[in-house]
């Protein structure tokens, strides 16, 4: 009799066990995703791009796809930043909108957003998906596809 009841008690306890465990994800990891955008964007318009790429992954294995080409290596993407955005005008004002959070796992999530640079002479602006992994040191970019939108008139 104690048999009988004991494995269905057992059982329930580990149904509920499972079942918690696969739901589980930390409740601030959209908020923390948030903050290492919300320090790429802070750092870029200081015009320190070293602080910006603080939001990626340091790794070989870090990738940015634009303009038809893939740079991999967070160094790569580094380099290409700094010849690119030589000089604060050319950096211009950051601001990141319409930011969509999706987790895929409890370590790791794919960003939705938009970009907008404002500058004496133009305002280059596009999209981004990004993929974030949580590391030992944190959210970071470990995958990131930015196009820009045609040039408005």
């Amino acid at each position: 009799m104690q048999t009988r009841l004991t494995l269905p008690i057992i059982g329930n306890i580990l149904m509920v066990a499972l079942v918690c465990a696969e739901s589980e994800q930390p409740p601030n990891s959209v908020a923390e995703i948030q903050s290492v955008l919300s320090a790429q964007q802070d750092a870029w318009n200081r015009g320190d791009i070293d602080a910006f790429m603080n939001g990626y992954a340091q790794s070989a294995s870090t990738v940015f796809v634009s303009e038809d080409e893939v740079r991999r290596g967070w160094e790569t993407v580094r380099d290409r930043y700094r010849i690119r955005y030589s000089d604060r005008a050319k950096m211009g004002t950051l601001s990141f909108s319409n930011i969509e959070v999706t987790m895929l796992s409890p370590d790791a999530a794919v960003v939705l957003g938009l970009w907008r640079l404002e500058r004496a002479n133009d305002e280059p602006h596009g999209r981004f998906t990004l993929i974030f992994k949580r590391l030992p040191e944190g959210w970071r970019i470990v995958h990131d596809h930015t196009s820009a939108a045609p040039p408005t008139k």
